[in-house]
């Protein structure tokens, strides 16, 4: 595994040798346990990430990107990636949970809702209000 985080490279030799110890009868509980302290590890790294950027904006050391309309663009590769680290991460929980109360209509029902988060976040959500989408008044329109 190759990773810049060498405490989590730590967990995950330690989940290795604890499973060896144990046997695989505590495999579920293991990959479970490592996976919350990867989803924590996920979720720590894009809070601060998401800080650093609004420190940068509010100093005005970076100002936002304007779209040709003048509103933000959906972000880079950077934010489109990480849309798609942090939906997969709650993919597995919410997957659990609706399987467990609604069964195969409920998984499907969560992952069509997954699929079209990441699919309006990737397209923009101006792109898909089309030109009359915006609020500002153009000359000669109605108020």
């Amino acid at each position: 595994m190759a990773t810049h985080d060498p405490e989590l490279r730590k967990e995950l030799d330690a989940t290795l040798q604890t499973r060896k110890e144990l046997g695989s009868e505590y495999e579920s509980e293991l990959v479970e346990s490592f996976l919350e302290k990867l989803d924590k590890d996920v979720d720590r790294r894009v809070r601060r990430q998401l800080a650093e950027q609004q420190i940068q904006v509010a100093r005005g050391t970076r100002p936002p990107r304007r779209d040709a309309s003048g509103g933000l663009p959906p972000g880079g590769f950077g934010e489109r990636f990480g849309v798609a680290i942090a939906s997969m991460v709650l993919a597995v929980p919410l997957s659990a949970i609706a399987s467990v109360n609604a069964g195969l209509v409920g998984l499907l029902v969560c992952w069509v809702g997954i699929v079209g988060v990441n699919a309006v976040h990737s397209v923009g959500f101006r792109a898909l209000l089309g030109p009359r989408g915006s609020r500002e008044r153009r000359d000669g329109e109605w108020e």
